[in-house]
């Protein structure tokens, strides 16, 4: 997925922790950078929160109506790897 288009309505929140220095986060980060701009234009209403801590491991959790959240693991992922795990999560509402 490229994100391209906007995401469905039942997504109610992106949430994406990483840590701000750790080569484990390295992906993650460089997701950031290169996508949260596209993200948030085709979305605006849409929640979309970085979390950067010392240490933290890199997850993206995102909220659906009715309160169900899901999560996956992204640490040592490359940038590709991060954009699909995230294009898969919020696919699977």
């Amino acid at each position: 997925m490229s994100f391209t288009k906007a995401f469905s309505p039942a997504l109610r929140e992106l949430r994406i922790l990483c840590s701000q220095t750790g080569p484990q986060s390295a992906g993650t980060r460089q997701f950031i950078l290169n996508r949260y701009a596209a993200i948030k234009d085709l979305n605006p209403d849409l929640p979309v929160l970085i979390r950067e801590a010392n240490g933290t491991p890199a997850r993206v959790f995102a909220r659906f109506e009715r309160g169900v959240e899901k999560h996956a693991e992204l640490e040592n992922l490359s940038v590709s790897e991060v954009e699909s795990k995230v294009a898969q999560l919020i696919g699977s509402s």
